[in-house]
Order: C-alpha cells, then structure tokens, then sequence
C-alpha cells in the first residue's frame, strides 16, 4: 500500500534548509575550483523532498606531483565520489550514526560544485543514475554554481534523471535507432525540480527579535504626517543618480561563459564530424555487400541452370564487418551543457544590450548623412 502511493506522488519539489545551503556554500567554497561532493540526508513528505543535514564526502590526497595533472586528477576523484564503493561504506555508517541521536537518516541525494555553470557531464549522470538505481530512485542532485554565487546570486539548483533516459542508460544502447525509438533529446536527459530554503519557525522567530543597534546620532523629527507611516529600518531612495547604471563594462562572467560555450559547440562539431565519418564507412561497406549479394546470386542462377547445388547467399556476415555506431551520449551531453550557457548568455546579457542601445548613435561611426 506504501509502495502504490509512493508512486502515485512524484517527486514534485524540493526544499531545503538554510543550514543546509551553508554548509555546502562553504564546503564548495573552500575546495574551488576542485569540484566539491557530499551527502544529503531528510524526509519525503508526499512528493516534497525536505534536505534537513548534509555532509561532506571524504577527500583523497594525492602523491606531490605537477600543480596542474594533480588538480585535474583530484577534481576527477571528488567528481566520481559519490559512486565510490569506499563512500557509499561511509555514507552507510554517517547515516546509522546521524539515526542514533534521532536525525533524519534517509538518503535523498547529493550535492556538486560547478564552475560557470559546467555540470552536466559524464560523472553528473553516472552519480544520479547510481543514486536513483541503486540506493532510493526518489533522490535529486544539488548543483551549487561557485562562480554565479560570487556574482552576488545564490546559484542552487536540483535535478534528476528523466525515466527515459534511465532506461536508455540502463542498455547502454545511445544509438539514432533508440534515440528516435524513444524520442529522446538533450532536452529530455535532466528534470529540473523547483527548490525552495526553509527555516525553521524557532529560527524565523528569533531573527525577527534579534535587538537592533541604538542610533548613535540624534535623529531628526518627522516634518509631515507621510514621514510617521515610514519605517525607520528602510533606506531611503538618494537623490542624487546612481552613475553605476551606466557602466558599459561587459561582465566577466559574460565573457567567460560565451567562451566556454564556444569550446562546447566546437566539441559539438568534433562529434558531429565523428558521426558522419561512420556513415560514410558503413555506406562503403553497404555497398561492398551488396555488390557480393549481386554477384552471388548472378553466381547461382548460373548453377542453377547447369543443375548444381547453389552457393549459400549469406556468407558476407563471415566476410564483411559493418563498422560500430558510436555512442551518441556524449552528444547529447554536449548539448544539454551548451543550452545550459546559452540561457546563462541570454541571463547576462539583458542589461548590457540595453546599455549598447541606449550609446548606439555615439558608438557607431559616422556616416555623413547628417
């Protein structure tokens, strides 16, 4: 019975609470730009995920070697924790001890770091598949952006495996064959939950009593009735203009994005160009095949008439080899990464096009008309 109400609710939303959201702000924090990992743990209270504690998933060190291999190679390590045999043992053993002193000790997912919004790649997949297969299939990953968040934006975001793709992932098979079977696009590979932070009422009441600083300075008398209606804690607008509108200075983080949405669609060309090298050979070995069918058969026509046996027609699958499809996974990952950046471009860019069209005629050079 709690089985079939179970999958009666779906998974929904997802809420998290604010101690939660600063213990992995800080440890993501701490080890950028090494792609930081660990634990979620809380309750699924009828298709919302409540995250209530989390903790982090131990780091390996790594023999001195060259500054640049080592971080890539502790990068690669902490990315591909989550599934690592050794951490599922810790996570087990952190979960019975958090269930001892009365903590919410369910497995509902984990959490990464990104950088400029580049998340979605093979250990992304790998990580929520192992979770939503092997562990409880009612998880969701944490994406913290480090990069975003420094911009002043907390960049937090949850996401999951579509069915789908699940069973695609399962067989292995990310061929054009499955892919139009199933009608799968890169669009359809992640689920985005709608994430909300809590706090809890204790702490929403204790900020709201929290004693205010005595004003230093005298203050100054109302002058008019409008002025008793205003609250005292509420800045109030300058007079004078705020210049720092009108800085046409692009945003780094602009800059930084549209490059690495220029290396992705350079990827996307690298596989695109792999693709079509396959079907030229398997068209090469079509064509072989079919013209050993033609000759094959001119061949026991030929016998037939002199009243002999007949050569077996299907000895080509013995002499011809058809060329293997490659997997269209990393394409399709490709993809999903270089919609990822261009929404981050189209988020950016709003407020610098509307400073270039606003300096446009000052801009642009001349042309004698006037």
């Amino acid at each position: 019975m709690a089985e079939h109400s179970t999958k009666e609710s779906p998974l929904k939303a997802v809420q998290v609470e604010a101690l939660v959201v600063m213990k992995i702000i800080k440890h993501c924090s701490q080890t950028f730009p090494t792609t930081a990992t660990g634990s979620l743990v809380g309750m699924d209270v009828d298709g919302l995920l409540q995250v209530t504690n989390t903790f982090p998933f131990p780091t390996v060190d790594l023999p001195a070697t060259d500054s640049h291999h080592e971080s890539n190679a502790a990068s690669n390590l902490a990315a591909a924790a989550p599934r690592a045999k050794a951490n599922t043992v810790y996570q087990t053993e952190m979960i019975k001890h958090l269930r001892e002193v009365n903590v919410d000790a369910n497995n509902v997912g984990w959490y990464t770091s990104a950088n400029m919004g580049n998340f979605v790649n093979a250990n992304m997949i790998e990580n929520q598949y192992f979770y939503q297969k092997e562990l409880n299939e009612r998880t969701v990953a944490l994406v913290h952006d480090v990069s975003r968040s420094s911009q002043g934006s907390l960049s937090l975001r949850a996401f999951r495996l579509a069915p789908t793709f699940m069973t695609l992932f399962k067989d292995g098979k990310f061929t054009t064959e499955s892919l139009q079977k199933s009608h799968l696009s890169y669009k359809d590979i992640l689920v985005e939950l709608p994430l909300t932070i809590h706090n809890s009422h204790l702490l929403t009441a204790f900020l709201h009593q929290l004693p205010t600083k005595p004003v230093a300075e005298e203050l100054e008398l109302p002058t008019n009735l409008a002025a008793l209606s205003k609250d005292a804690n509420t800045p109030q607008q300058p007079l004078y203009p705020n210049l720092d509108s009108l800085d046409l200075s692009i945003d780094p983080f602009l800059e930084k994005t549209c490059d690495l949405m220029l290396d992705s669609i350079e990827t996307h060309y690298t596989e695109l160009n792999n693709h079509q090298y396959y079907q030229r050979q398997l068209g090469r070995e079509q064509a072989k095949i079919a013209a050993w069918q033609t000759k094959r058969k001119s061949e026991n026509a030929a016998r037939v008439a002199a009243k002999q046996t007949p050569l077996p027609e299907d000895e080509w699958t013995r002499l011809f080899k058809l060329p293997q499809e490659p997997s269209r996974l990393e394409g399709l990952l490709n993809s999903r990464q270089v919609e990822q950046y261009a929404r981050q471009v189209d988020g950016f860019s709003a407020s610098v096009t509307s400073k270039m069209f606003a300096v446009k005629s000052n801009m642009l050079p001349d042309d004698g008309s006037s």
